[in-house]
């Protein structure tokens, strides 16, 4: 008898799609909700000065609503607020394919597949290693799109080692992503959110290394439980089909091979270094995108020479790895334009308004835990933790103080709403990530979804005792 059971043919739109349905749905609330705004003043918070609202200055504004123009508009601006982050894609992409078309660094990762397969025992000890290493750069200096380079260095060596791509992609994001969430220093939420708060930097350090301990152990647990199902099993994985084709490439040591000598060893050399100058850079220079970029452009020009590609062929190989990311430059500039029409129509401190005054109603046990939730739609407009700290802290500060939960208790449920972010197609880190990694965002997402909902239930249960012990400054 003939199976008649019709397939489901749903068919998740592509995230430029879902994001442009919000700048609709945005538009569409410039109408709804009315126009407000704090008034601003400028505040030092540590080496910098930023504009932050003052609380009781709230009031109604004359109406912004977007027309339809905007639907064209805010997205060509999006590229204009988004084209550092895209022009940081555009070289990181770049670079890395001048230096991946040597084959250096596929040997490198076969050498090492080689080396652990001799020692099956050390291998079980990569993920946590390698996990912990980056939560503590998340955690102590806010690594979050520095993430971005080290993708194509770990999908093929978790390939190599029989898991996938998701793992690669888990093992440096989702790493640095815990510390960042549930940091103990990270200058980028802690530091500035405890400025604006009056509080002593850094203070509340023992709970939060707790909290940092805990969210870094489940986080490395849920991948270490995948990675050991997919090495059992191949095929359950949701990039099985597109791993298939980079095993080969991994197999057969990448393009352009040939035996291993002095080209390959200068490469890493020049790669190494890199790596070595983007550490200090970060932790002595305090780098951001604009100097990254510029060490990776000079990285690839450096190694492209090496590894004898000459000057047309550099370009050619830059140009087809940036080419990899107008896909994710269009995702980005959707997202901007999300939070473009809502600046511009002048809706969302009457959103951040009306949160405070919602959660205001709750009892004072769940109050941080609205706070957090509140913190997390935020998120998704506003994915910097440095503008999200600068934009709600005024706010939710002193709203603690008349709901009777400490400012700390405060900050730490801002903090925690990182734990979200990589899931957000909004998110140019997450989308950066994925378009490294190829990696569709809606098998992502699905699979990202358990471990999020786990790191959710973990915040919300965090937040309890710090409001039952009426956590202090210190």
């Amino acid at each position: 008898m003939a199976n008649t059971e019709k397939k489901s043919t749903f068919v998740m739109p592509h995230p430029i799609v879902l994001i442009y349905v919000l700048v609709i749905l945005m538009v569409v609330l410039t109408w709804i909700v009315p126009a407000g705004e704090f008034q601003r003043v400028e505040k030092q918070v540590g080496d910098s000065t930023r504009l932050v609202a003052l609380p009781e200055t709230f009031h109604r504004v004359e109406a912004q609503r977007a027309g339809p123009e905007a639907l064209l508009l805010s997205p060509i601006r999006g590229f204009q607020d988004g084209m550092l982050i895209i022009v940081f894609l555009f070289v990181i992409g770049g670079a890395f394919n001048v230096i991946n078309e040597s084959g250096a660094i596929n040997l490198a990762i076969k050498k090492m597949a080689a080396a652990f397969s001799r020692h099956p025992r050390l291998q079980k000890f990569i993920i946590p290693a390698l996990m912990l290493v980056f939560s503590l750069a998340g955690s102590v200096f806010g690594m979050c799109e520095e993430t971005i380079p080290f993708i194509l260095i770990f999908i093929p060596l978790a390939i190599s080692l029989g898991y996938d791509s998701i793992v690669g992609v888990a093992i440096p994001f989702l790493g640095a992503a815990a510390g960042f969430a549930a940091a103990f220093f990270n200058p980028f939420t802690v530091g500035v959110a405890q400025g604006l708060s009056n509080l002593p930097l850094y203070s509340g350090l023992p709970y939060r290394l707790v909290a940092w301990v805990i969210g870094t152990s489940i986080t490395i647990a849920f991948v270490m439980k995948y990675a050991a199902t997919i090495k059992k099993n191949p095929e359950k994985s949701p990039v099985f089909d597109l791993d298939r084709g980079r095993a080969e490439i991994v197999s057969d040591g990448g393009p352009d091979l040939g035996q291993w000598n002095w080209r390959h060893r200068g490469v890493l050399a020049v790669f190494g270094l890199g790596i070595v100058l983007l550490v200090l850079g970060i932790l002595i220079q305090h780098w951001y995108i604009e100097e990254i970029a510029a060490l990776f452009l000079a990285m690839g020009l450096v190694a492209g020479f090496v590894a004898g590609q000459g000057p047309s062929r550099i370009a050619r190989n830059f140009i087809a790895g940036a080419r990899d990311f107008i896909g994710v430059a269009f995702v980005i500039a959707c997202g901007r334009a999300i939070l473009i029409v809502a600046q511009d129509a002048k809706i969302l401190d009457t959103l951040l308004y009306y949160a405070s005054d919602f959660i205001s109603v709750f009892p004072r046990i769940v109050t941080a835990q609205m706070m957090f939730l509140t913190q997390s739609v935020i998120n998704f407009f506003v994915h910097s933790g440095t503008a999200q700290a600068a934009l709600t802290m005024p706010i939710m500060a002193p709203l603690s103080d008349l709901v009777h939960v400490t400012r700390q208790t405060t900050v730490f449920a801002f903090q925690l709403c990182e734990f979200i972010n990589p899931i957000l197609p909004t998110s140019a880190v997450t989308m950066g990530v994925l378009g490294m990694a190829r990696i569709p965002w809606d098998k992502w997402a699905r699979w990202f979804l358990p471990l999020m909902m786990i790191l959710m239930a973990l915040s919300m249960l965090l937040l309890i005792p710090p409001v039952l012990m009426n956590w202090g400054p210190f």
